[in-house]
């Protein structure tokens, strides 16, 4: 009984482990984007996290949002400078996020302005 109980409590922990992994590392697309910085904020009530928007046309379906993770000290630092210009964003897309990470499944990598 107990051989069984260790190895339903082993998949668990190895299945969250690989799921948690998975989410972290596993980059599902990459891409570009661009369009006019709208929005940048430093939010949250637990966790703070950099979110952002940006206008690709007139309609509110033409807006993408975004995420930075903390780490990424020299892109948040353009994104501040950069508001309400038009800008290029390099992304990646996670399959999902945790709450300290972001809100969006859409992670800048790189930004640049263009003219």
């Amino acid at each position: 009984m107990k051989k069984v109980l260790f190895s339903v409590l082993g998949i668990i922990i190895l299945g969250i482990t690989l799921y948690v992994l998975s989410i972290y590392y596993v980059t599902y697309s990459k891409g570009y984007r661009a369009g006019e910085l709208v929005k940048f904020t430093h939010k949250g009530l637990l966790f703070k996290t950099w979110e952002g928007e940006i206008s690709q046309g007139v309609s509110e379906a033409q807006i993408f949002h975004f995420s930075v993770e903390g780490n990424e000290k020299e892109v948040i630092q353009k994104l501040q400078d950069l508001q309400g210009k038009d800008i290029k964003l390099t992304y990646k897309e996670r399959f999902g996020t945790f709450p300290w990470l972001g809100d969006s499944k859409y992670f800048i990598t790189d930004v640049k302005q263009t003219d």
